[in-house]
């Protein structure tokens, strides 16, 4: 609905999407939930078969400009990008991806050995499972887990973001030596020298960010201060986002964000948080790509 929402808004439909992977969480407590909990979790069903569809129809142009086939050209496709909101793979109850509504305890998970461990590698098998299907049809994933790790507020996070970037590591080795999935391109998501998960392990830096209403930007302070994390030329994005960029500011100031993801409801579905003439100056700014435009650009 938000995809509706911008098409109608502007015309154009974003070149990113971002899905939600916490309705696949396999330790879900519907026993002890609330409806609010029991309701994200319905609406977040079939994110994976969403996400492959819209892959699948905005798949790069197979033919190259010199007419012959070209399968690995993906400037004209879709871009995913993947979050995971992951419901403690032991206990908890309602919305267990949060510190507050579980016991989970992530440094047992550092320890051989222990039920946390076990666990959490057998809640990564099955997404796994999951994300190989785009593998199998050579589909690209911006993958960003273990998300936020700066704060206490996900288990994950809750045991310092030193824990969360050593879960970072785990999960980064089993998928790409035990698994092969060479198709995800890995985010990490934190803004902390201190907890930074280490170049090696991760393609791409980026930071969430929440600020005030209406107010739009380039965001060069926190762009600055993620760039701190590495040595490296990495490219930096916004993660997640409340509020629009703002695309002249972004062009005066030359801050390179590669990209940005709103979140959904009322950040992109009315004008509560972002105006309609904002997301328009956005998606008609030569300085944004979007799904149309850059497959004209292509042509």
């Amino acid at each position: 609905e938000e995809i509706a929402y911008i098409r109608q808004t502007t015309g154009k439909e974003p070149k990113l999407r971002g899905f939600e992977l916490l309705a696949y969480s396999p330790n879900i407590n519907y026993a002890d939930a609330s409806p609010e909990c029991l309701k994200e979790v319905e609406e977040n069903k079939g994110t994976v078969e969403t996400a492959l569809q819209w892959a699948r129809a905005n798949r790069p142009d197979k033919v190259n400009d010199t007419g012959t086939e070209n399968s690995t050209d993906y400037t004209t496709g879709g871009i995913l990008t993947f979050s995971f909101h992951w419901f403690s793979p032991l206990g908890g109850r309602d919305k267990s991806f949060y510190t507050e509504h579980t016991d989970f305890d992530a440094t047992k998970v550092l320890q051989e050995g222990t039920p946390e461990r076990a666990a959490f590698y057998a809640d990564m098998d099955v997404i796994a499972d999951i994300l190989r299907r785009f593998q199998d049809e050579n589909i690209p994933i911006l993958w960003r887990p273990f998300h936020e790790s700066y704060g206490t507020w996900f288990w994950w996070g809750a045991k310092g973001p030193e824990v969360a970037a050593e879960l970072f590591r785990f999960m980064f080795c089993y998928y790409t030596q035990q698994y092969h999935l060479d198709n995800l391109i890995w985010v990490w998501n934190s803004p902390l020298p201190e907890g930074y998960v280490g170049d090696e392990y991760c393609d791409i830096i980026s930071r969430d960010l929440y600020t005030e209403p209406h107010v739009h930007g380039a965001y060069e302070k926190q762009y600055e201060e993620l760039r701190k994390v590495t040595k490296q030329e990495k490219g930096a994005a916004l993660g997640e986002i409340g509020i629009l960029p703002d695309p002249e500011t972004l062009m005066e100031k030359k801050i390179p964000w590669l990209w940005y993801m709103t979140w959904s409801f009322d950040f992109a579905l009315n004008e509560k948080f972002n105006s309609d003439t904002a997301l328009k100056k956005l998606y008609e700014s030569s300085y944004a790509i979007d799904l149309e435009t850059f497959r004209k650009r292509r042509r």
